[in-house]
């Protein structure tokens, strides 16, 4: 039994080996993983390389889920209507368009609801701008899609352009289409301007292609005006979200969905159909939680706010402290990212032997324990010298009772202390 086991084995490793379509382990999930290593070592890590909310989940949701916690029977593969109801009224009155709850489907987390979508197309190009989110290219070869990366630049904010799009749709055939558009954008921190999607939508309409909004930092918009990309393209437009971001509850694992009627009824129950073969159904105490998270109330109201505006400050005086040491870096307009670029240092690093983001972050982690991810791993070429930073390592359950405008200085606050290292640590490592 052992030998045939370890033929196994072997057989399983070597196919591994020339399997170009084999997916590692996301480069989020291991930063942390290698975040948790040092530290328990003893060593001092600034971790602004995982993007978890760093404040406490919706305490009245906290004490639902609580209250709920016999709850053991399994909901329907949709979700509890009460929560897709919820869902609906949620979205409908923070974005500004409408939600049909019977349209809504609760996933485990919105990672898996974006990975159902994808898998429920028929052939299709799966559309990815450059930089974004780390699973969604893995997600579509492991769908059996193809992605297919458009890549953006610093000056034109990260952003893919409405010229992009046409050029790209113009090329090829009448092949089926996914757009990708996570906004505000994770690594960026970075929305489009109405215009310009306004401009995107109109060039998706045109050429059918279908969008997937991926939202979940929408509620997190610094503002309080994320503005929907469904308000601009409702009928092509799929939306995710979640309680990961906003509600602190990334643990939790409930994302939700919208897919708009005029796409018909085949993609919604292949979507059910995905869901009863894979999760069945998500955590009853969760969806009876979420149920109170998303009842818009002035308490979730000024739970938001207080996150809104604290985010805003912080995420402000990040880029500005890195923009005067001479990093490009453009002022956040939600959740909690910078996208770094490091080229001004070009020469200096190339000279320190390092001439590529992997290498740039690598070192610095090494060298100052500040941990940031490299811009390759967003899609981005990998000599160029960007960089994702989450200014997340900061004590939010002390930060959240009171707004920013009651402190005189507060960023010089304890609670921010790691903040403010971890920026003066990459400044001086610059040197």
């Amino acid at each position: 039994m052992t030998a045939r086991l370890g033929l196994a084995t072997a057989l399983l490793n070597h196919a591994y080996a020339d399997d170009i379509n084999a997916t590692p382990a996301s480069d989020t999930l291991l930063i942390n993983e290698q975040s948790r290593w040092l530290e328990s070592r003893g060593e001092r890590v600034i971790k602004f390389g995982f993007g978890q909310s760093p404040f406490p989940v919706y305490g009245p949701a906290v004490e639902a889920l609580a209250a709920h916690a016999d709850h053991k029977a399994y909901l329907p593969v949709q979700g509890l209507p009460a929560l897709r109801e919820r869902v609906a009224t949620f979205h409908s009155e923070m974005d500004g368009i409408a939600w049909n709850a019977s349209r809504v489907l609760i996933g485990p987390g919105s990672k898996l609801l974006l990975f159902a979508l994808i898998k429920a197309l028929p052939a299709a190009e799966i559309l990815i701008p450059a930089p974004a989110w780390v699973s969604y290219a893995p997600q579509a070869r492991l769908a059996g899609q193809t992605p297919i990366k458009l890549a953006a630049d610093f000056d034109t904010r990260w952003q893919i352009t409405p010229e992009q799009l046409e050029a790209h749709c113009l090329e090829g055939g009448d092949s089926t289409r996914l757009l990708i558009l996570n906004a505000p954008g994770n690594p960026t921190g970075l929305s489009p301007d109405a215009e310009t999607q306004r401009a995107l939508a109109e060039v998706a309409r045109r050429h059918g292609v279908i969008v997937l909004a991926d939202e979940i930092y929408g509620p997190l918009d610094h503002s309080g005006a994320h503005r929907a990309f469904a308000r601009d393209y409702p009928e092509g437009t799929v939306t995710t979200s979640g309680l990961s971001k906003w509600c602190g509850a990334g643990g939790w694992r409930l994302g939700v969905m919208h897919a708009p009627e005029a796409l018909g009824d085949e993609i919604f129950a292949r979507l059910l159909g995905i869901a009863s073969e894979t999760w069945s159904s998500v955590t009853s105490p969760v969806q009876e939680a979420a149920c109170v998270a998303y009842r818009v109330t002035p308490k979730l109201t000024e739970y938001l706010d207080r996150q809104r505006a604290w985010l805003s400050l912080i995420g402000h005086w990040c880029a500005t402290q890195l923009q005067s040491a001479d990093i490009r870096v453009h002022l956040p307009d939600g959740g909690f990212y910078l996208f770094p670029d490091f080229d001004a240092y070009r020469e200096t690093l190339a000279r320190r032997g390092i001439t590529t983001s992997a290498e740039l972050t690598a070192r610095l982690l090494a060298e100052t324990g500040v941990a940031l991810l490299p811009g390759s791993a967003f899609g981005c070429d990998p000599a160029q010298l960007t960089a994702r930073l989450a200014y997340v390592d900061f004590d939010g359950q002390a930060l959240l009772p009171h707004p920013p405008q009651r402190h005189e200085q507060p960023m010089a606050l304890p609670a921010l202390e790691r903040v403010r290292l971890g920026i003066r640590s990459i400044i001086d490592w610059l040197g």
